[in-house]
């Protein structure tokens, strides 16, 4: 039957695997949240209705706030990341601390966000003020976080770039040498585009930067789908 080949394709399977993990489901809720925010302006910026946005507004908001109690807890992940990282003596020193630095921002900002979206919905009683500091500061850190990752990724490809340059080309072990380093190049670059599509979403929530919804919804949804496809890959 059709509907038996169906379930048993091997691409359902992948995407079960996919949704099945908390990172998966994030991720597709994450890009469809900064596709709404880009809509949003967009729409607006045409001139639509209030009635026509507003399915767009709603999804934004209720998609974040669903991603943040789907977070709730995970600050515990980046901090044992952070301890694993200083203690791993392979790393150099700089590539150690950069990491440890990013994730304990990291942990930081979870910590903070949690804390932020209980009291904005009441279920822990705080001044308005308060709640308002408390988010400033998340950001605040999930910046820093950000700004360490893209040092740390202009390290790496500085050295892959310098390593990569004293590769024998014309010998076969060389040739594969140079192709793993050229992947792991990739990686790397990647990483710097994701970071720096990141980068806009907390600097222009702090005031660093002057960008409209659309450009901060555009930037969201190029590193949501960035994360996403890695996602995808790593369930196949």
């Amino acid at each position: 039957m059709v509907v038996d080949t169906l379930v048993h394709h091997p691409t359902v399977a992948h995407y079960l695997r996919f949704v099945a993990t908390t990172v998966g489901r994030d991720k597709v809720l994450r890009t469809l949240q900064y596709l709404a925010r880009f809509l949003s302006w967009y729409l607006l910026r045409k001139g639509y209705t209030v009635s026509a946005i507003a399915p767009w507004e709603a999804m934004k908001k209720n998609f974040g706030a669903a991603r943040k109690v789907m977070r709730i807890g995970k600050n515990i992940e980046h901090l044992k990341a952070a301890s694993v990282a200083l203690e791993s003596k392979p790393l150099p020193p700089v590539s150690r601390y950069l990491t440890a630095a990013r994730q304990f921002s990291y942990f930081g900002y979870l910590t903070l966000d949690t804390l932020g979206f209980l009291a904005s919905t009441k279920i822990i009683n705080l001044s308005v003020p308060a709640t308002a500091r408390i988010i400033r500061e998340s950001q605040r850190l999930w910046l820093s976080g950000i700004i360490f990752s893209l040092f740390h990724s202009v390290l790496q490809l500085h050295k892959l770039r310098k390593r990569e340059g004293k590769v024998v080309k014309t010998q076969a072990e060389g040739r594969l040498s140079g192709e793993t380093l050229r992947k792991e190049r990739k990686a790397v670059e990647t990483q710097l585009v994701m970071d720096g599509c990141d980068f806009v979403i907390p600097a222009t929530a702090l005031g660093y930067l002057t960008l409209d919804e659309g450009v901060v919804g555009a930037a969201g949804v190029v590193s949501s789908w960035i994360g996403l496809k890695a996602q995808w890959a790593k369930t196949a």
